[in-house]
Order: C-alpha cells, then structure tokens, then sequence
C-alpha cells in the first residue's frame, strides 16, 4: 500500500522509519517532513491544518492510509476531512481529538467514564484560579485549556508563577499535584477495541535532575524495569477502555492513538492528561522495539477491524532516546546552524543507533537547525545500560553550535536493572 504521513517532526520520523521498514508499504510520503524523513520518503508541501489541501494530495498520490502525525491537525478536523473522501485515516476526528484540545472536555469525559485522575477546577478568572490554588497548596499545577505545543503546564511551588501562567491562559485548569513517577502508555484503537503499546517514560524538564523549564521532551526510554508487569493490564481496564467506551457512547468514537499520561501514585494510577496522537519523544522508543509491522496495525483502527489483528510482538531489547536541543530551548530558540557528525552515525553506530530529525532542513548540501528540538538520537541494546551507552555515543558524534541535551536520561532506571 502507499502510505501518507502528515507532520514535520521526529515523531513523523519514526513513524516513516517504521513505515519504510514494513514489506507492505510500497510507496510512502510524507508532508511537509524533514531533511531526515526526505531518506525514507518522498516530500510534499502542504498546508498540514488545511483538510482541503491534505485530501487533495492524497488522491493526487493514490494512498490506501493517512497517518495524522501532530495534535494541531487533528483538532483542526483535517481526520474527518480525509474520512468523508473515502480515504481510511489513523486519527481521531475534531470532536474525538478534543481529548487533547481541552483538559477540561478531556475531565468530564474521565468523571463520566470513571476514570481516576487528580481533582481539578476550571477557572477563567483570577478570582477562580486564586481560590484553586488556595485550596490545593503547594506544589501548584497549572495547565492551559488549550492545545500548547506540550507547554502548556507549569509545576512549582512559587504561587506567583503559577497565577502568572494562568493569566496567559484564556481558560485555565488547576489541579491537585500527584506524587509518584510518570509513565506514558499508548494504545491503538478503533472506537471500540483497545490494543496498548509497550509504555514508555518521557523527561519533560529541560536539564539534568528534572531541573529547568517545561518542555515538550527531552528524551524517553522503555521498557520500564520498575514498573508493576501487570500495568498495562491495570490501565487498560481502567482507563483507556472506560474511555473509549465513553466517547463511543457520546457520540464521537475515537479512532487512532489514545495516549495516556499517567501518575503511579501512592494511591494507585491516575491520569494526568490525555493526547490524541504518539507523543514525542516516547514514540521513538515504543517503535524502536515494535516487531510487528506498523502498517497493518493503522489501517486496521482506520478501517475498524482491530479485533482481528495478530497479537503485537515486541523486542526484548531496551531503547533509549535523547534529544539534541537548539541554544536557548524551551525560550526562543536559535536556528540556521549547520549540523555535523549524522554521516558518521550511519556509518559508525547502525543499525542500533541512528537520528531521527525534528526541526531540521536542508540547505544546499548541509542539514541545519530549524527548531528547538532538533535531532532525537536514538538506540537500541540488550538492557537500558547498553542503550544508553549506544544512544550517547552517538550524540558525542553530533556537532551543533550551542546545542543542549540531557545527560541523565534513562540513567536511574538503568542502575535499578543492572
């Protein structure tokens, strides 16, 4: 089948690395991809939020699928634009992706589907958000309404800051604080089935310690030698089957990726939000290990027949992923600065360490920076030690003026497996 990936980032990498790698897919494209994606598939331009412009190109290209990559489309309505021409697309609809558009939809929908996550209020005056985060305390958690690029919340324990967030916000969710590690779990569905992913743990914080600013990710790892064997289990009873279940009663299925970010609290799992596509950067992970070829897997939940599918297999194999940031990221970031070192990781660490680019272009024969994470260089390894070592190996390789990357990640649960 051909195959239309939409997107730009290193999350739509990994998904046409996968893609290029399943023997099903005979042609695959990407728009408007990266200097990285231009070397697993061919390049279009198109205006990624204009649904118009996106089937237009799909029937020009003849694709049997379209891939949604990013939360922007989705919540713009391009899945249901693509849908109605006939084309099968693994995204949810505007209506369905409001899981991620609006925490506080994302709340109503958990209350009535039973699902345990942290108790919140929905504030849209300083008066609200002041008497909230009186009644909650310290730490303060603060999230935008809204899609915000994965920026969108502030934690801290300065109340200032916190009323300074929510001033910024049209509408504001406040919520209580909730203890314990994160995990990411993904699922695959199609309005009815639920077929989870192997989970994953994100770093949100821009540098080592989670100290620093929000950011939309600075690497991931998986699998999670800490975690209970019976998670995946736990959450899909609990929380992403409710859930799927909830929206299909409502009216508006969700069909795509349902992507669950999780609290493991002393009081057991809750939610903290929910997304509507792979997230960035635990996707890299979660396909480095996947065996089963992606592609049957998306047309399955695009075309609703998820339930007949083969069980997933997996690697036992670790992987780790950790993002090369430009200057100045998460603030305004520097871009422009021509990168180095990508040939020798092809031609030193494959195939169990490789590049997967997010904000890069091309200009004449140089790749450059073009956003704030730029690069996600990823590897594999028989445990998160060896994974680790292979990932950073690669990322000494890398030259970028001013660049920034964590140096910790995967590092403590490495030790806990070892």
């Amino acid at each position: 089948m051909k195959v239309l990936v939409i997107g730009s980032g290193a999350r739509e990498h990994a998904l046409c690395r996968s893609l290029s790698l399943d023997p099903d897919v005979t042609g695959l494209h990407c728009a408007p991809g990266n200097a990285g994606i231009a070397e697993v598939a061919q390049l279009h331009q198109v205006d990624a939020l204009d649904g118009g412009a996106v089937v237009a190109l799909a029937g020009e290209l003849g694709v049997r699928l379209v891939v949604i990559g990013p939360e922007a489309p989705l919540v713009a309505g391009v899945a249901d634009a693509v849908r109605e021409a006939g084309i099968p697309v693994f995204g949810p609809s505007k209506e369905a992706a409001q899981l991620e558009g609006s925490k506080a939809f994302a709340k109503d929908v958990m209350a009535a589907a039973g699902v345990p996550t942290a108790r919140s209020y929905v504030c849209t005056d300083a008066d609200e958000v002041e008497e909230a985060l009186d009644a909650f305390g310290a730490p303060y958690v603060v999230k935008d309404d809204g899609l915000a690029a994965g920026k969108g919340v502030v934690v801290t324990a300065d109340l200032d800051a916190a009323k300074e967030h929510a001033a910024h916000c049209e509408r504001v969710v406040i919520e209580e604080f909730l203890d314990g590690p994160e995990v990411s779990l993904f699922a695959v569905t199609d309005g009815e089935t639920v077929v989870p992913l192997q989970p994953a743990q994100d770093f949100k914080r821009a540098l080592d310690n989670d100290e620093g600013p929000n950011t939309g990710g600075m690497g991931a790892y998986s699998p999670l030698p800490w975690a209970d064997p019976k998670l995946v289990e736990e959450v899909v009873q609990t929380v992403l089957q409710p859930t799927v279940d909830e929206m299909r009663h409502r009216g508006t299925p969700f069909s795509g990726l349902l992507y669950a970010g999780l609290a493991i609290t002393s009081r057991g799992v809750r939610v903290i939000e929910f997304n509507a596509r792979f997230g960035d950067p635990e996707t890299q992970v979660v396909l480095a290990r996947l065996q089963t070829p992606l592609a049957g897997v998306l047309l399955a939940a695009a075309n609703g027949t998820l339930a007949d599918i083969e069980p997933l297999r997996w690697s036992e194999d670790a992987a780790v992923t950790v993002v090369v940031a430009s200057q100045n990221y998460p603030a305004t970031p520097r871009t422009g600065d021509p990168i180095t070192g990508l040939a020798e990781v092809a031609a030193q660490d494959a195939p169990h360490a490789y590049v997967l680019h997010a904000g890069t272009r091309r200009e004449e024969d140089a790749v450059v920076s073009a956003g704030g994470r730029v690069l996600s260089v990823t590897a594999t390894g028989a445990d998160l030690a060896e994974a680790r070592r292979r990932a950073y190996t690669a990322v000494d390789r890398i030259g970028l003026e001013g660049s920034q990357h964590r140096t910790d990640i995967a590092a403590k649960a490495a030790r806990e497996q070892s």
